[in-house]
């Protein structure tokens, strides 16, 4: 009974995976390729190789004979023969391009030591040194970059090119890339998965490309696998791509892109790049908002006497306060006003002059510091603690003391940083402001791209805001956010806050009438539950109209202007200025009609135009 146990169990047990170096010798190793496009003509510029085990086999994917080859200790022999393996295979495909072949720093360095024998291997198998892009892996670690750069030296006077692979990850630094100054960068597939919707990728990526045009690099996009990717890397000025979009590694790839890649290739839409959709925060740092109000002025230490204040504040008559320090730290303010009232006392001068300055100041000042948020200073504005309207505040950086502040300048800085915030993206629907919208419809015209601009409004807005108050009509204008927001393919179609109840989306979408038609009906129904019972029972609420004469107005209802902007013919609409205001001239219409939706061609748009420029010149 315990052999047949134990016969049964030696029989389940699976197969003993042959070492590395078997595989090696007896060359049970196969190579697959996967493309790398290039986005201005679509073609394929070269292949990657890449290495696979015996089929069905433990050792089959890359991942599980490198980690075997870690644990035998023969990583650069299995570099070795993988490289050997993908040239013989690329060679007997005969196919054109490029050659990129993974290696980490120690094959490389062995490579160019066996220069001689490296190329002539390359040669008697059919593949010119010129051909081939030898990838430093991101898994390369390298202690001494110096004593490194002559292998990649000696590969380039070969005729080689040298790329970073997986740049953003483990090994793959900026160090590394301002160092060894590669030819092509291989970014990695985590910042290049989902950069259509990601603006911190897309950020990233941005950041690598200006680098990539100042080094002289050329950048490969990989893992491309949706299209909505493609497009915002393409628009991007990325020139090469690879990733299952193209096509997954195969032992015998495709010589030419498939129709689908190359549809998406030539898309004539342009890309809605993340950055201009994001929820950008109304209150960035501070710096900005106390750079505009800091005012440098002189402190006293706290054994300064009021005679010292005294003195300090008749040198310098337009100093409101002044700090009082210990070690470079604020401990106390003393305000002007109200220490020269003391002063004006019989005898004070006499009585105090020679007492510690603390005697008279605050010792619990407002502080503000350097790099407090903008919210953060609109909250003290809020606070029940005024007391910076009287004595001002004081300003550090890091706890130490820089100047002093005025609530004036307080209220100025926070009201003109919060101003510029909102051109970018408005804080109350966080969708993009005037700036961006100003930069899509340049980018656009400027690719020649057919669109729809489409201003949209709310009628008697207005009146309901009076009657139910801002709070409620906050939510009204979240709600018609929301409402466009769903209407719009984020991928083509994109929607900007002008500010108040207006909004301006630019259509790419093909279906863009179904889409406005749909956002009016959504929300003319959806508005109504903001009303009260009897308001709603009634059809609408009283009030008074522009003019104070009471009027019964109708519920909150959507309006949508429309301009058609053709390919070829944007330009002459000069520019997004423009646009945008033949577009709100068509929302006057949509206005007064019964459906909402008014749509003017180009040439209508036009006579508009005229008309607008004449009479501001009248």
């Amino acid at each position: 009974m315990l052999r047949s146990f134990v016969m049964s169990q030696r029989s389940s047990s699976p197969t003993v995976a042959p070492r590395i170096e078997d595989l090696i010798a007896r060359r049970d190793l196969s190579a697959v390729f996967q493309p790398i496009v290039d986005f201005d003509d679509g073609a394929i510029l070269g292949y990657e190789g890449l290495i696979r085990g015996p089929a069905g086999t433990p050792l089959e994917t890359p991942y599980a004979l490198f980690a075997r080859a870690e644990a035998e200790g023969s990583v650069i022999a299995l570099e070795r023969a993988a490289a050997r393996t993908c040239i013989e295979a690329f060679a007997q495909l005969a196919y054109e391009g490029k050659l990129f072949l993974n290696f980490s720093a120690g094959a490389i360095r062995q490579l160019a030591d066996d220069r001689d024998g490296t190329f002539v291997m390359l040669r008697n198998m059919g593949v010119d040194a010129e051909r081939i892009v030898i990838e430093l892996t991101e898994q390369s670690a390298i202690p001494d970059v110096t004593s490194f750069l002559p292998a990649i030296s000696i590969l380039r006077m070969a005729g080689a090119q040298f790329a970073l692979d997986d740049y953003g990850t483990a090994n793959a630094s900026m160090n590394l890339w301002v160092r060894l100054q590669p030819d092509v960068v291989k970014i990695d597939r985590f910042f290049i998965h989902d950069i259509a919707c990601d603006p911190l990728k897309f950020e990233a990526v941005k950041a690598m490309q200006h680098f990539a045009a100042a080094s002289g690099a050329r950048l490969v996009a990989e893992g491309i696998e949706k299209e909505a990717d493609l497009i915002v890397v393409r628009d991007m000025g990325i020139g090469c791509g690879q990733g299952y979009f193209f096509g997954k590694p195969h032992a015998r790839p495709p010589r030419a892109v498939a129709d689908d890649a190359r549809e998406a290739l030539r898309a004539g839409h342009i890309a809605v790049f993340p950055e201009a959709t994001r929820a950008v925060s109304a209150s960035p740092s501070g710096g900005m908002a106390s750079a505009k109000m800091i005012m440098h002025a002189p402190a006293l230490p706290r054994h300064a006497t009021n005679n010292d204040v005294l003195d300090l504040f008749n040198r310098m008559p337009n100093l409101h306060a002044v700090a009082v320090v210990e070690q470079n730290e604020p401990v106390a303010l003393i305000n002007r006003r109200a220490f020269m009232d003391r002063y004006a006392l019989p005898y004070h001068r006499e009585l105090f002059g020679k007492r510690p300055c603390m005697l008279f100041a605050n010792a619990s000042p407002v502080v503000i510091e350097k790099s407090m948020t903008v919210e953060d200073m609109a909250k003290l504005l809020a606070s029940d603690d005024q007391r910076y309207l009287a004595d001002g505040f004081v300003i550090t950086d890091q706890g130490r003391y820089v100047g002093l502040g005025t609530g004036e300048s307080l209220v100025r800085a926070v009201t003109e940083v919060r101003i510029e915030a909102a051109r970018y993206a408005n804080p109350l629907t966080f969708l993009p402001g005037n700036i961006p919208i100003s930069s899509h419809i340049g980018r656009l015209l400027g690719n020649d791209s057919g669109f729809y601009a489409c201003y949209v409004d709310l009628n008697h807005f207005k009146p309901f805001n009076d009657q139910y108050g801002y709070w409620q009509g906050d939510e009204v204008l979240k709600f018609a956010a929301h409402v466009l927001a769903e209407v719009c393919d984020p991928t083509r179609d994109f929607l900007g806050h002008v500010g108040g109840d207006d909004f301006l989306i630019l259509f790419q979408s093909e279906d863009w009438r179904e889409r406005a038609q749909r956002a009016i009906h959504v929300f003319n129904e959806g508005a109504q539950r903001f009303y009260a019972p009897a308001d709603r029972l009634a059809g609408g609420i009283h009030g008074e109209d522009r003019r104070g004469n009471p009027t019964f107005f109708g519920f909150v209802t959507m309006a949508i202007g429309c301009v058609h902007v053709e390919p070829q013919t944007g330009k002459q609409l000069h520019s997004s200025e423009d646009i945008a205001s033949v577009a709100a001239l068509a929302k006057r219409r949509a206005k007064s009609e019964a459906s909402g939706l008014v749509l003017i061609g180009f040439e209508e748009s036009e006579a508009l135009l005229r008309g607008r420029t004449a009479a501001a010149v009248d």
